[in-house]
């Protein structure tokens, strides 16, 4: 089969923006859908059971006839090791965000299985495609693996709408899942023994050393918010500059004000803002709204909330001073995330040689967490650059970071060897 570079190739054209460099692959779109439907048929050619689930995440089952299965076989396997990332991308995205992930994962099972490490395992393993990771469509990332834990409700789940004013609900419909059996899923859950994602360091590490593979150790506090400004639209040339009530003149005060108030609260707080949006947008109308989408992030989830209080009262204060009003909505937030110690101690005696990384991106497995365990490896990105164009991985270091999560596997999985005679001993750490 393929190895981990040229499965890359086979989707490196999928999702191109065709306004400049980098990648278009919003969650739940039809990109997303070939991307997804390239994936299953990658499956396929390997044999793998797939399905996908009520919340969109695809799964793809090996065959592991020495596993272990529950009391109940027609339930599913139990204890599965489960690794894989993401497809998606955020807007302009690089091309190893999330599908490195899921690349290496096939990769990872093509090897396990010519190894015959398959046929001596003793629990199972699947690979899994979340959907909407990054949440560039909807708002709220990790969509997916928020829902299959309850991490979000389902009734606001289905509520959110994309910039074009879709309905979550109307969307996932259209994409062949039923809205009303969306939501958490605690008997799949039950299954998953272990989640391991490898994906692309997302800053810089590893670059400039001799390790091309890192453990994950945490991913610290991050949230999103909602700004909204609102005016009076009017004439852009009727409207005397002291008589107008400008939310853009507002928004782009408090914009201005992020990356001080940021700093102020704390060297190690990040605060952006990646979005703006201004209604009615014309040229020669003064806005009657913008709203402005803030990301803020920090190891302490207190520092996160006094950055947010610093920038609301600025936003409030700026808002007066031009006689809008504004208002703040929480979108998303998940406190800082310490990896499984345990996973992540059986991930170190594999792999001694790996540093350990925390994160300052959010990922599936960061939400997971809270609820199976689980564990990250990041694979070395010499240009530090990600969520943009720049962002790369080497192929020798992509084929270094499929040989780790094999050897992780077959610990996970339980990988029985055989002495020099050819008999079976006991192998793997459970």
């Amino acid at each position: 089969m393929s190895d981990v570079v040229s499965l890359l190739g086979q989707i490196e054209d999928t999702g191109r923006d065709s306004r400049g460099p980098g990648y278009q692959r919003p969650g739940f779109s039809a990109t997303e859908r070939d991307l997804r439907e390239w994936f299953l048929a990658e499956a396929d050619r390997r044999g793998l059971d797939t399905e996908i689930d009520a919340n969109g995440i695809t799964w793809a089952w090996a065959h592991t006839p020495n596993a272990t299965t529950g009391d109940d076989p027609a339930a599913g396997p139990v204890n599965a090791v489960v690794t894989g990332s993401h497809l998606d991308s955020v807007p302009g995205g690089g091309a190893f965000d999330g599908p490195l992930g899921v690349a290496s994962a096939l990769a990872a099972f093509d090897e396990l299985r010519d190894s015959g490490a398959l046929e001596r395992a003793t629990r199972p393993l699947a690979l899994a495609v979340f959907p909407e990771e990054e949440g560039s469509r909807f708002g709220v990332a990790c969509l997916g693996s928020r829902l299959i834990t309850g991490a979000i409700d389902s009734d606001r789940a289905l509520g959110l709408t994309d910039a074009n004013g879709d309905r979550f609900a109307d969307v996932a419909r259209g994409y062949g899942l039923d809205p009303e059996r969306i939501g958490t899923d605690p008997s799949r859950l039950r299954r998953i023994g272990s989640f391991i994602e490898l994906h692309v360091e997302q800053g810089i590490g590893l670059a400039g050393t001799d390790q091309a593979v890192a453990i994950g150790s945490s991913i610290i506090g991050h949230g999103r918010w909602h700004l909204a400004f609102t005016g009076q639209g009017n004439h852009a040339g009727t409207t005397p500059m002291s008589h107008r009530a400008d939310p853009v003149v507002a928004a782009s005060r408090v914009i201005g004000d992020i990356p001080t108030l940021a700093a102020a609260t704390d060297a190690k707080a990040v605060a952006t803002v990646g979005r703006t949006l201004i209604h009615p947008g014309g040229t020669n109308v003064i806005a009657s709204a913008m709203s402005f989408w803030l990301d803020i992030r920090h190891e302490s989830d207190a520092v996160v909330e006094q950055v947010l209080a610093a920038i609301t009262a600025r936003a409030r204060a700026h808002a007066a001073d031009t006689g809008v009003s504004v208002t703040v909505s929480q979108e998303s937030y998940s406190p800082t995330t310490l990896f499984t110690a345990e996973l992540n101690d059986r991930l170190r005696a594999v792999l001694p040689d790996s540093p350990m990384l925390p994160s300052g991106a959010g990922h599936d497995a960061g939400i997971l967490a809270a609820h199976v365990p689980s564990a990250m490896l990041y694979v070395r990105n010499p240009t530090g650059v990600s969520h943009a164009p720049e962002e790369a991985c080497e192929d020798d270091d992509a084929r270094a970071g499929v040989t780790a999560l094999v050897a992780v596997l077959e610990n996970e999985l339980g990988v029985a060897t055989t002495d020099d005679l050819g008999v079976p001993v006991a192998g793997g750490t459970r």
